[in-house]
């Protein structure tokens, strides 16, 4: 049962972290933002920056992700479809996951359908939320960005945090 939750396309997906590391100082007059968020089970962790377009989309993205296959696995995917996502698409892409893991659900659709490759996480509660760290940092992050009026050029997204 274990080699089902850890299959080779997790595996192949927890290797490969888009976006990985950290954004530099943002611009002047870039909407800019950092989250974090920690699985307290297990330790998981994600710091996720962001800066937002005009139109409140993300704009660029990096992500520091800490966590088991599936964290990681589920953070690579979510650095495949970011760039160009709003607010509303990574609410829903995280409401149709925690739907997918704890009511039966199938899913993210659109930009994220990837996420559905974790479907079998269902079956260990335990690993809900490691799965679930870099979708909420990112979403944290973008709501700061949102809510960022100017952004201090002078601090550097690394040093924010």
């Amino acid at each position: 049962m274990i080699d089902e939750l850890y299959s080779a396309r997790i595996l192949k997906l927890a290797a490969n972290l888009p976006h990985s590391g950290r954004l530099a100082a943002p611009r002047s007059g870039e909407r800019w933002g950092t989250g974090e968020r920690v699985a307290k089970l297990c330790g998981s962790k994600a710091i996720v920056d962001v800066t937002l377009d005009d139109a409140g989309r993300v704009l660029d993205f990096a992500q520091d992700v800490k966590a088991c296959a599936l964290g990681q696995a589920a953070a690579g995917v979510l650095g495949e479809a970011v760039v160009g996502a709003s607010l509303e698409e990574l609410v829903a892409a995280r409401d149709a996951m925690s739907a997918m893991l704890k009511a039966g659900g199938e899913g993210p659709t659109g930009r994220f359908e990837g996420l559905r490759a974790l479907k079998q996480v269902a079956d260990y509660p335990a690993r809900h939320a490691s799965t679930m760290v870099a979708i909420e940092a990112t979403l944290d992050a973008v709501r700061q960005a949102l809510a960022r009026k100017s952004p201090d050029t002078r601090t550097s997204l690394a040093g924010a945090a």
